[in-house]
């Protein structure tokens, strides 16, 4: 390398981002954002929790006995996936098989984004946090091979000092990444089971209507509390 050279990398070298330090910083803080995510989901999904075949039981129940009052109150005691889909279906009673089938169609997309919120960003990181720990690893033997070429008689020690603690940055990258990945991995499991239920609820729900055959039954059983913001309600208040 010609002596232009030498100086557009030594320039190069005195930058603040040849500096391994900051990716460092990056890595905590993203490791603090990544843990304030798991936490919430984790009691988000807690606090939402059922016991689906009680809940499915006593649904079917309701139903089979023609007490939509009584299914109205079950599903509305509980904010869930499990049980704001089919209750969103439930008060549209009255306006047939079809429609009921699309109003559930949209409620259970509804639900499943409130779910899935931050889940975007735990795969983010989990996938992007060993390539910039990588990268502040790489900084740091660069800066210490620069070292290196500085003095060769009296920095070797300092190299292989500068160069283990560069790998810090790749290790630290790891711990952010692995604990952001399971939790990623664990949440959507819990989201899939959650629709695979409220599909199931919906199921009952529809095979209720398509066999009753009668589009004023939920007037003649005096359930008419029609409520299409019901999910959205409760979004604001989750």
């Amino acid at each position: 390398m010609n002596a232009h050279g030498d100086r557009l990398v030594n320039r190069l070298l005195t930058l603040p981002i040849f500096q391994a330090e900051w990716v460092l910083w990056l890595l905590l803080t993203l490791s603090v954002i990544s843990i304030a995510a798991i936490l919430e989901r984790w009691f988000f999904y807690r606090r939402r929790r059922i016991d689906m075949h009680a809940l499915q039981k006593a649904f079917a129940h309701h139903l089979r006995e023609g007490d939509l009052q009584a299914a109205d109150a079950l599903l509305g005691a509980r904010d869930s996936l499990e049980t704001n889909v089919p209750l969103v279906g439930l008060r549209a009673y009255d306006q047939g098989p079809e429609s009921v089938e699309e109003i559930l169609s949209g409620a259970l997309g509804s639900e499943k984004a409130r779910y899935e919120r931050r889940l975007g960003l735990l795969a983010t990181l989990a996938s992007n946090c060993p390539y910039i720990g990588l990268f502040g690893t790489v900084l740091g033997i660069v800066r210490a091979f620069n070292d290196l070429s500085q003095d060769m008689s009296s920095a070797g020690a300092g190299v292989m000092a500068g160069i283990a603690e560069a790998l810090v940055t790749t290790a630290v990258g790891l711990f952010v990444a692995i604990p952001a990945i399971v939790a990623y991995n664990s949440f959507k499991a819990t989201v899939k089971q959650s629709v695979t239920d409220a599909e199931s609820l919906s199921r009952v729900l529809l095979a209720e209507l398509k066999s009753a055959a009668a589009p004023d039954t939920a007037e003649r059983l005096g359930l008419k509390v029609k409520n299409p913001t019901l999910i959205e309600d409760r979004h604001a208040n989750s």
